[in-house]
């Protein structure tokens, strides 16, 4: 691999976080995919919000420093980051030590956060906007940090580490709660499944009735009103609305990568990141296009042994029972997935030896990336559970 490093990583940090000005310098992504990740950029963060901007970059260098972007670290520090919230020592402020703690254990461990990590939240004074907003900005710099980290692997540049915090994150000791029951008393799944689930909110969501038309609005291309986990979204219209249409530029046009393998690698994302409730959604939706329910159920089979930290070190089980072409597709999935991503020239290279082309090597990895996204929404604001009977 070359040994030239961009100094904001891959086409300097996504064109200055995607070209605000136009020039972009190239177009292996879709233009759709620029123009909707900026959008989202720009309603997190140049857009008022319950919290100063000042307190979302620093958050956002918690994140990327955890997750190991050097890139964006140092792009957030340059945005005016608050430094207090990362540095080393907890910050003075009680509210914000609770927000850092929180973006700790999301950024690292997403299926370890738990409904009491919510009412900290609330004990530390933060409502459910705070929340859901907070959310949205792990999840969403978890998406953008793949998309710099895949460019630059396809360009063959090295993008710059970012050493973690030296404190532990709260999820040492903790398991991921599989099995059981909700707190609504349904049955919550203790295994991956293509069968149908429903999901349960920990935050309190707007009713029908009480959704502005701005909140109608940002999910009115993905579901309808009577959808509780869009409902609880719109909390942060600005985000939805952009993230909406992002979801929908990465998984419906039907030229590039088939929809199948784009499927297929939003259900390796979500095994990676324990997200039972994705994984069925999108293991079904692979299969039901592809017509490999075998080769789908053998992916969510897979065993994934996991650290003090519920991370998978060896995701090999994931592509280990399929065909070359999807065995390829799930590996650099996966590998885009780990908390610090480790995609690397070799796995791009396995792609192209399997045919995929340049665009379609970039949609296999937004579709990864957006799901780095979806899951820390999932696990973060809620839980699955199975359909009431």
């Amino acid at each position: 691999m070359p040994s030239e490093t961009a100094p904001r990583t891959a086409h300097g940090l996504l064109d200055a976080i995607l070209a605000p000005t136009g020039e972009v310098a190239t177009d292996v992504l879709r233009p759709a995919v620029r123009e909707h990740t900026r959008e989202a950029y720009n309603a997190l963060y140049r857009t008022p919000q319950v919290l100063p901007a000042p307190v979302l970059h620093a958050l956002a260098v918690v994140t990327a420093e955890w997750q190991g972007s050097g890139a964006l670290a140092a792009w957030h520090r340059a945005q005016g980051a608050d430094p207090s919230l990362a540095a080393a020592d907890a910050p003075a402020d009680p509210a914000l030590a609770a927000l850092r703690d929180h973006v700790d254990l999301l950024s690292v461990s997403p299926a370890l956060v738990i409904q009491e990590d919510q009412q900290r939240l609330a004990e530390a004074g933060h409502d459910a906007t705070t929340v859901v907003l907070i959310s949205q900005l792990v999840a969403f710099e978890s998406h953008l940090q793949r998309l710099v980290t895949g460019l630059a692997v396809l360009e063959g540049l090295e993008a710059p580490d970012a050493l973690a915090p030296s404190r532990a994150p709260r999820s040492r000791g903790r398991r991921a709660e599989h099995g059981g029951t909700t707190r609504t008393g349904r049955t919550r799944p203790a295994a991956y499944t293509r069968g149908q689930l429903q999901w349960e909110p920990w935050v309190d969501v707007p009713s029908e009735d009480e959704l502005t038309e701005e909140q109608r609005d940002s999910f009115a291309s993905k579901a309808s009103t009577n959808s509780v986990y869009f409902r609880m979204l719109s909390l942060t219209p600005g985000i939805t609305r952009a993230r909406s249409a992002l979801d929908n530029a990465i998984f419906l046009p039907r030229d590039g990568l088939p929809k199948a393998e784009r499927e297929l690698a939003a259900a390796v994302t979500s095994k990676v990141n324990d997200c039972i409730y994705c994984a069925s959604v999108h293991a079904r939706k692979a299969a039901g296009l592809s017509k490999r329910e075998a080769d789908v159920d053998a992916l969510l089979a897979a065993e994934l042994g996991r650290d003090g930290d519920w991370i998978a070190a060896d995701l090999a089980p994931l592509a280990a029972a399929q065909d070359p072409r999807w065995g390829s597709i799930a590996t650099a999935a996966a590998e885009l997935s780990r908390p610090r991503p480790a995609l690397r020239e070799e796995h791009v290279t396995d792609l192209r030896e399997q045919g995929l082309d340049e665009a379609q090597i970039a949609d296999a990895l937004c579709a990864a990336g957006f799901f780095a996204w979806a899951n820390r929404l999932m696990l973060s604001l809620g839980e699955p559970s199975h359909p009431d009977a």
